[in-house]
């Protein structure tokens, strides 16, 4: 046989097989997938920007920080800023993912804040260090407000092998809240405050020293820090214009935390999962809602008090 004749032999056979794929994908998975369109309802209601269809955004004519005003005025100030908050509101997944979450704790940062008399905007600096998660740094700062573990001992938190409380919403919480009274008593300007928590004390104000400038907004800064305040400001004005950068959530897409019974603890527990069964729950609720039990019982030294939360039902 020529090998003419082969070539066309082998080209019939492929376009055989390929017909009959394609029938197959006609009468099977083409169904299927408009069945799985139509089954498929979507969790939350926002508008996607496509390619086609990108856009500016418009920005405010002004912008303050806990009061304290943005100087859009200067042209590196407006860059920085159109940076971070092109740079989010172009990450729906992860800034839908923020606002569902946000409904869990920012009611109850706004309380704690708010009675400490801490500006709530800083509760969008919890959104820059951890996205409102337990997460865990390269350096080892741990929780919402990604103490360290000396700096978490020195704003009253216990950090040992059973107990972390930089897992402990409330407590990290109302040590975030220390820490910032302390730094506003040393810069005398929340937007200070903020840049510092982010490079620390010492580092913030020593930059300050050295270029014989207080503000912010006109220190020359680590790439880290010079972002740092932008992308807390980018936070802030997304979350108060969220329809006009196309985010359109409802009430019932916010995530909320069970109701909860407190019970009090002040003696050892050998096994927290037979505990957690005798109190009709789960080790994995258990472990859910206080994430600051680290281990799989709990000493208790003589004296001390935990507060341990269950859902009611």
């Amino acid at each position: 046989m020529s090998r003419i004749h082969l070539i066309l032999i082998y080209t019939l056979v492929v376009a055989a097989f390929s017909l009959a794929g394609l029938a197959f994908w006609n009468t099977n998975s083409e169904e299927n997938i408009e069945q799985d369109f139509v089954e498929v309802q979507p969790i939350v209601s926002y508008s996607s920007f496509s390619r086609d269809s990108i856009r500016l955004f418009s920005l405010p004519t002004s912008v303050d920080f806990a009061g304290e005003m943005v100087p859009l005025d200067q042209p590196d100030v407006m860059e920085r800023l159109e940076r971070e908050i092109y740079v989010n509101a172009y990450w729906e997944s992860n800034m839908i993912l923020l606002m569902k979450r946000s409904g869990k704790y920012f009611d109850e940062i706004d309380r704690i804040f708010t009675e400490a008399g801490v500006p709530t905007d800083f509760k969008y600096l919890a959104l820059a260090e951890s996205g409102l998660m337990n997460v865990v740094s390269p350096a080892g700062a741990r929780g919402f407000w990604q103490f360290m573990e000396s700096t978490a001992k020195e704003y009253g938190l216990e950090v040992n092998k059973e107990v972390d409380e930089r897992y402990h919403f409330e407590k990290s919480t109302r040590a975030a809240v220390r820490y910032l009274q302390k730094a506003h008593a040393k810069f005398g300007d929340w937007t200070a405050v903020a840049a510092s928590y982010n490079m620390g004390q010492t580092g913030f104000s020593k930059r300050q020293s050295e270029q014989f400038e207080k503000n912010y907004y006109n220190l020359y800064l680590n790439e880290e820090t010079s972002r740092y305040l932008f992308r807390i400001l980018a936070f802030k004005i997304i979350f108060e214009n969220q329809g006009e950068f196309g985010f359109h959530l409802k009430e019932k897409d916010f995530y909320k935390n069970p109701e909860f019974k407190k019970i009090k603890v002040d003696r050892d527990i050998k096994d927290l999962a037979a505990w957690a069964k005798g109190e009709g729950s789960t080790y994995k609720q258990l472990k859910l809602y206080n994430p600051w039990l680290r281990d799989k019982r709990l000493n208790v030294r003589r004296g001390k008090v935990y507060e341990v939360v269950l859902p009611k039902e």
